[in-house]
């Protein structure tokens, strides 16, 4: 979707995206027991995956992305691309584009900050669609969001605040958008701590520096979190064009 700025973030070629993606997923999958075997219908054994996209995208432009997943595993599986809504971001400028939660500076360094209340109802906007997804019978294991960029780190802490288990959360190119001395800390339960977090970085990201993603698994494992590190060597983030 285009925006009224003068920057607009766009997805690397999609290929690349969806490979990477699938390999994630595909990890998390295997490594998840809860998951059902190909056929199943049942409302309990459906898996959920919530997909975040980055700053200034939209969700139904990342939506050619469930297509590189043709697995039987993915067969009983509902997919979800929201769009984050239009506000001012500070990084850039204050102009006006799709965005999660603001933030300040790009390139996103290791002590990047944001602004801690738009990020928490950012988190509250997810918790209540993954909350509709388990009213509606879904096994909370079978539950998995996923999130580039800006995307990713929403990703990171919504797994994080949210008060179940759930099956994975997958991290491209993100950050932590909290430090230690941060109130979310405190809001993070044992339960949230058990579900397992994946996380694929470039090492050429010069948008979210790759320093950004490696000290996240120190971070989080320090807080009693599980976190896969994924090194994508010379692999860069996302273009951006003029519009």
């Amino acid at each position: 979707m285009k925006t009224s700025s003068k920057l607009q973030f766009a997805l690397k070629p999609l290929a690349l995206l969806c490979l990477t993606f699938f390999i994630t997923i595909f990890t998390i999958f295997l490594s998840s027991p809860s998951q059902s075997t190909a056929g199943s219908n049942s409302m309990a054994s459906r898996t959920f995956i919530l997909w975040l996209h980055g700053l200034g995208d939209s969700g139904p432009a990342n939506e050619p992305i469930k297509t590189a997943f043709t697995s039987p595993r993915f067969a009983n599986t509902r997919w979800s691309f929201p769009s984050a809504p239009f506000q001012p971001v500070t990084c850039n400028r204050g102009a006006v584009m799709r965005s999660w939660f603001d933030f300040h500076v790009i390139p996103v360094t290791a002590n990047c900050s944001v602004d801690e209340s738009s990020l928490l109802k950012a988190v509250q906007h997810v918790h209540s669609m993954i909350d509709k997804e388990l009213a509606a019978g879904t096994d909370p294991k079978n539950v998995f969001i996923c999130g580039l960029s800006q995307g990713g780190a929403l990703t990171l802490a919504s797994t994080l605040l949210y008060p179940k288990t759930l099956g994975g959360g997958a991290v491209f190119s993100g950050w932590v958008p909290f430090n230690s001395t941060s109130s979310i800390i405190e809001q993070i339960t044992p339960e949230a701590k058990m579900t397992p977090i994946l996380w694929s970085h470039g090492t050429a990201d010069q948008t979210v520096l790759f320093e950004a993603g490696q000290v996240a698994p120190p971070f989080l494992q320090g807080l009693g979190v599980n976190c896969e590190f994924k090194v994508s060597l010379n692999l860069s983030h996302l273009k951006i064009s003029s519009n």
